[in-house]
């Protein structure tokens, strides 16, 4: 036994002195030292032997275990050492050489276009009103003449939650009949329509930003997107106004130059409802395939707030009225900036990014 170990000695002396890789070493240790090493294997055999035997076997077996374990150390040392030197004998190392510029950041199209939007109707004497993406369901439909059979649901099918679950009470709003324990993450900005009606008396002059969220994913929709909304409500408020506040925006936004066209529409939460067009701003109205040859682009939705929406808000129809409207965000940034897949904003591309 006391040969076995002596040669056990000398050969891994002799393999850790030639080993030049981490991995080499690695792998005399577990030759050596691991559960199935050479030296267990010897100890494995001391069963055998008379108990003063196996005594003065373990002790001298210990001794050479730390011996092995101190050697592989040493050789781990040398050969970092020896990478280490290698590394530093390679390619000089120029430190007088500029460094690597780290490039700065830039305004996504989407920032850019929600900015100017909200600048161009703050100087048309809007303000800004922010409300919550998790919605009650009563401020995203029932409040907004949307009842829950009603089949304007059906092009907004989005996100919910039951509210009993997370705890969400049923609201107490003027003109609610209670419903709302569902909870929604908001298809549109509309709601903060409704809680801006429910927190001040006319007039409301106010346009809503904000992310909305929609079961829509292909070339020109995303599940998320941004929209601009805007309310204006004070008495004897007509059409003509809601024309040229739109009108006045348009020309802003997409230049001098644009002309807008209203046509008629459906919303549940207008009457009259109008979708508003501007004249392409690609070919200036003369007709290319991007307007389909028509000379105009559809931009934003609009209307006569009907009255049943200033019932939910506790607002008397018969005394006020007003108009609402609303955009999409990255509709108005395609068209500004001439991108023709919506998803390409959200891949966090730099180089798309830069672009703008």
């Amino acid at each position: 036994m006391n040969d076995r170990l002596a040669a056990l000695a000398s050969s891994a002396q002799s393999e850790l002195e030639k080993a030049v890789t981490l991995d080499a070493v690695e792998a005399l240790r577990v030759k050596f030292l691991g559960k199935k090493g050479e030296l267990a294997a010897i100890l494995g055999g001391m069963g055998k032997l008379a108990p003063e035997e196996r005594k003065a076997l373990g002790a001298a077996a210990n001794t050479l275990k730390t011996e092995l374990e101190t050697k592989i150390t040493a050789a781990l040392t040398r050969v970092q050492d020896q990478a280490l030197e290698a590394e530093l004998k390679g390619p000089r190392l120029d430190v007088t050489l500029p460094g690597r510029g780290v490039k700065p950041g830039h305004r996504h199209p989407v920032s850019q276009t929600l900015e100017d939007i909200c600048s161009t109707f703050a100087r048309l004497g809007f303000v800004i009103e922010q409300g919550p993406e998790i919605e009650l369901d009563w401020y995203n439909f029932e409040a907004l003449n949307v009842p829950a059979d009603h089949p304007a649901r059906d092009m907004q099918d989005t996100f919910y939650v039951d509210g009993k679950q997370v705890g969400v009470t049923k609201p107490k709003a003027p003109g609610g009949d209670g419903v709302g324990e569902q909870v929604v993450l908001r298809t549109h900005t509309s709601p903060v329509q409704i809680r801006t009606m429910l927190a001040q008396k006319p007039p409301v002059r106010a346009v809503m930003p904000g992310r909305v969220y929609r079961k829509d994913s292909d070339q020109t929709h995303t599940p998320m997107f941004h929209q601009v909304e805007g309310l204006l409500v004070d008495e004897k408020v007509t059409f003509a106004e809601l024309k040229g506040t739109l009108d006045a925006f348009a020309r802003a936004f997409f230049g001098a130059k644009s002309k807008t066209r209203f046509r008629p529409s459906f919303f549940p939460f207008t009457e009259p409802s109008a979708e508003v067009d501007v004249s392409c701003v690609f070919c200036a109205g003369k007709g290319c395939r991007v307007c389909k040859q028509t000379g105009w682009l559809e931009v934003l939705g609009s209307g006569m707030v009907h009255p049943n929406v200033f019932r939910h808000a506790g607002y008397d129809p018969s005394k006020v009225t007003g108009f609402a409207f609303g955009m999409g965000v990255e509709r108005l940034a395609m068209l500004r900036y001439g991108i023709d897949d919506l998803r390409t904003m959200f891949e966090n591309d730099y180089r798309f990014v830069a672009q703008f």
